[in-house]
């Protein structure tokens, strides 16, 4: 089981009603993209965290971790928002940083940097509230409320299929890895390349099979389209409608306050 996958069932959360937490994080999500505004998803990365962090119970490292993961695509990102390049007798308009390079001069202006801050806070807020979604909530749980929303059966049994095979996937590939670095094929890195390519083709065939085998199994036990799990029985709270849906107006309301300060 993956650390992200365990926290989703065991955590100070877990017995809150998935709908609530849905409705909390998706809500969120979708107003902080809408509006685009650097206070919003601050706002926004600043209330998730600390659900995510002091309510929910998941180590404060671990979600560091996380939120580590995108960082490399995401500043990538700001790189390509933030550097523009031009012909050093076009550049007409005010730059607050450059550096010429022959003909060519690569700046820095106030546009392009509100463009990178905007963006950045933006997706920081929306991932908080994605990893909030997931770290409380298990998987199968949102499948049965997908089902409900009456979102198309085999959308839904693709997402499962595939998420049931991460853990083959990883499971195969480190049996792999061990095997082969318990016979000294990472020592070098002629080595290495070498045993990487054979970890590929290796787990190829073998997610194969083990799909193959999955599927007369799925068969046996009489498989008809639809797969169906045991679902824990939830309550609503009327406490936390109310914090929902305070939190939200609180944002809104900051947001037509001071949207167009910041």
């Amino acid at each position: 089981m993956l650390l992200i996958d365990k926290y989703a069932y065991f955590n100070r959360l877990s017995e809150t009603h998935p709908v609530e937490k849905m409705v909390f994080s998706l809500t969120l999500m979708i107003f902080s993209l809408a509006v685009k505004n650097v206070l919003v998803s601050l706002i926004t990365f600043i209330v998730m965290s600390a659900f995510t962090i002091f309510a929910a119970k998941i180590p404060f490292t671990y979600y560091v971790k996380l939120l580590l993961l995108p960082a490399m695509f995401l500043l990538s990102g700001l790189v390509t928002l933030l550097l523009s390049f031009a012909d050093f007798h076009s550049v007409t308009m005010e730059t607050i940083w450059e550096l010429q390079v022959g003909k060519w001069v690569i700046f820095i202006t106030n546009d392009s940097v509100q463009r990178a801050a905007t963006l950045f806070f933006t997706v920081l807020g929306s991932i908080s509230c994605l990893y909030f979604l997931t770290l409380t909530t298990p998987l199968t749980t949102i499948f049965d409320i997908l089902r409900k929303l009456k979102v198309p059966k085999l959308l839904i049994e693709l997402i499962e299929l595939t998420y049931r095979f991460i853990f083959v996937f990883l499971d195969t590939s480190l049996e792999i890895f061990r095997s082969q670095h318990a016979r000294l094929g990472y020592f070098t890195i002629r080595q290495g390349i070498q045993s990487l390519g054979l970890l590929i083709s290796t787990l190829f065939v073998q997610v194969f099979r083990r799909a193959n085998e999955l599927n007369i199994a799925m068969h046996a036990r009489g498989y008809h389209e639809d797969l169906n799990f045991l679902q824990a029985t939830y309550h609503y709270s009327t406490r936390n409608w109310v914090i929902i849906i305070s939190i939200f107006t609180a944002i809104a309301m900051v947001y037509y306050e001071f949207g167009g300060i910041i």
